[in-house]
């Protein structure tokens, strides 16, 4: 099965964003660690704009 290269860049523009990482470390990581470092950034994010409401 290959994965929407849209959606790949979406994980990668956002893990870089958040975590600062190069291009090719977010590339490094199998789908599966990457998806989860997006689930894990979404949720800190979503705890920190319900602590600031």
């Amino acid at each position: 099965m290959t994965y929407a290269i849209d959606r790949l860049f979406e994980e990668v523009a956002y893990v870089a964003y958040h975590l600062h990482w190069s291009l090719e470390e977010i590339l490094d990581l199998e789908h599966p660690l990457r998806q989860r470092f997006v689930e894990e950034i979404a949720s800190i994010n979503r705890r920190l704009a319900e602590e600031a409401q």
